[in-house]
């Protein structure tokens, strides 16, 4: 029943996030109900949710204490975790503190967790259910898979077309090996813009000289760069045109894919929910909002985050001394949970849409004159954008859904 309680908090926090105010109820409705039944408050909702979660993690166990079989199942970790989260979003930092302690601090009770090891091999399918997943979304080979790589690796790599594709934005946000942003170090080269970069870019993205291992093992080197490829192989993936089924962007995904996957990028790997590194990533960001991110929160939270990375040199482990702290931990948590599907979330708490969802779109340096892609130009409105409009068809079925978010008609 905890694990049922869990999920149906999570399908309303969902809602919540994108709607505000939703339809809810705790009990089942009949037909006729579901048509009258109006929409209540988010702040009410999500005090359900609170009350839920605190609820299931007195009869949910701990990680530890399940036998190899039950291994995914929805755990005690786990919702504290989403706590966390959901605290988080609603920026009540203290409590964003005490549900990420519950994971760092009082592991006995809560399940034992860690950093792993290799960040690229992290979101491998021979890597699952390692020490830093605290819930995934399971899939199993032949039985329950997934293909979103079909329309986002590169066409070289047996890939259908490109559907979607990471932005120059992200690419800039990692920042290079010696610590420094690209715009304030001065060995970065524009011309030649992958080396010396964070190594989390390499494992995320697929960009001009990069590599690929194909599923017969093959490492090879992709050529995205207009000209550079020497064979029919490897020109198929090179830039052509926002029209071409190549990437329009210049870059591809490469986090998560599955190199034991079917050639049609039938997938059995695990995507994961929630992890150490975010639970890390939380606390130091409700350090900082508190104005407490010192050099030891710094040390237990982003350092061997950056340090797993593969990051090495003094001033990219280090508290920074200069620099706005509040951009360098949102910037981390862009770079470390890139592609995981928490970035749009980040960016409406924030109240950052005109920053990140406003203006120009570009993708790499392969445009005219060898300037950056120019795609599409976003207009985001402050007033409407952060609430997504109820759909017109559940409109249809339920008046009392009505009125629509600002902005939306009715």
């Amino acid at each position: 029943m905890a694990e049922v309680r869990f999920i149906r908090a999570f399908l309303y926090f969902r809602l919540v996030n994108f709607y505000g105010d939703v339809p809810f109820f705790t009990k089942d409705i009949s037909l006729e109900e579901s048509k009258i039944v109006p929409r209540t408050a988010k702040a009410t909702v999500m005090a359900f949710i609170h009350q839920e979660l605190d609820e299931c993690m007195a009869d949910l166990p701990s990680k530890d204490v399940l036998p190899a079989d039950d291994k995914g199942r929805i755990t005690k970790g786990a919702a504290s975790a989403f706590q966390a989260r959901a605290f988080l979003y609603e920026s009540n930092w203290n409590k964003v503190l005490q549900y990420c302690e519950n994971l760092i601090k009082k592991q006995g009770e809560f399940g034992t967790y860690a950093l792993f090891d290799s960040y690229p091999e992290l979101f491998t399918a021979a890597k699952e259910y390692n020490s830093e997943v605290i819930l995934d979304y399971g899939y199993v080979p032949q039985l329950k898979t997934w293909n979103k790589l079909y329309d986002a690796a590169p066409i070289s790599a047996q890939a259908r077309l490109n559907g979607y594709a990471p932005l120059q934005s992200l690419v800039d946000n990692y920042i290079t090996l010696d610590g420094n942003t690209i715009s304030a170090d001065p060995n970065y080269n524009s011309d030649n813009p992958y080396i010396n970069r964070d190594p989390r870019m390499a494992a995320t993205i697929v960009f001009h000289g990069g590599q690929w291992t194909d599923f017969d093992g093959t490492v090879r080197k992709i050529f995205i760069k207009p000209g550079s490829g020497g064979t029919d192989k490897e020109r198929l993936d090179e830039y052509q045109g926002a029209s071409a089924n190549a990437s329009a962007t210049g870059y591809y995904v490469k986090k998560y894919y599955d190199v034991t996957a079917t050639v049609k990028y039938d997938a059995g790997l695990n995507i994961i929910m929630f992890r150490y590194a975010d639970i890390l990533l939380m606390y130091a960001e409700a350090k900082e909002a508190l104005g407490q991110l010192d050099a030891a929160i710094w040390d237990m939270t982003i350092k061997p985050i950056r340090k797993r990375a593969g990051f090495v040199a003094g001033k990219a482990l280090d508290f920074p001394m200069t620099g706005d702290l509040k951009t360098i931990v949102r910037n981390e948590r862009r770079s470390e949970l890139a592609l995981e599907g928490l970035r749009y979330y980040d960016i409406v708490r924030w109240k950052a849409g005109k920053t990140f969802l406003d203006g120009q779109v570009t993708g790499a340096k392969y445009g005219g004159n060898n300037s950056y892609i120019k795609l599409d130009i976003r207009r985001f409105d402050e007033s409407r954008d952060y609430l997504w409009s109820v759909p017109r068809t559940q409109i249809d079925l339920n008046k009392n859904l009505l009125p629509n978010n600002q902005g939306y008609s009715n």
